[in-house]
């Protein structure tokens, strides 16, 4: 049986990782650069942002503070996406 600390980080890793990974690709398409170059950026950044991620979260104290450094994160890469996703970056 898994400890439940252990589950939330692995929780953590794997859907924080992702949703920050996620974000990362998203928001650079915000930057002042040709698309094809942000996207390009964009995919191998978040390769390195989730590696990352990870490895945050298996090195914080705890699991609260893992998502609180996740959550942290992606509350900044939270309004570059938006404004791509509402179309102004285009």
């Amino acid at each position: 049986m898994i400890p439940i600390s252990i589950a939330m980080r692995i929780l953590a890793a794997l859907v924080g990782g992702y949703a920050l990974a996620a974000l990362f690709s998203v928001a650079t398409l915000a930057l002042p650069m040709r698309p094809a170059e942000a996207a390009l950026l964009g995919m191998t950044g978040s390769f390195l942002l989730y590696t990352g991620a990870v490895i945050w979260v298996f090195a914080s104290r705890s699991a609260g503070y893992a998502w609180l450094g996740l959550c942290a994160v992606a509350l900044a890469l939270l309004p570059p996406a938006v404004w791509v996703w509402m179309g102004e970056a285009a």
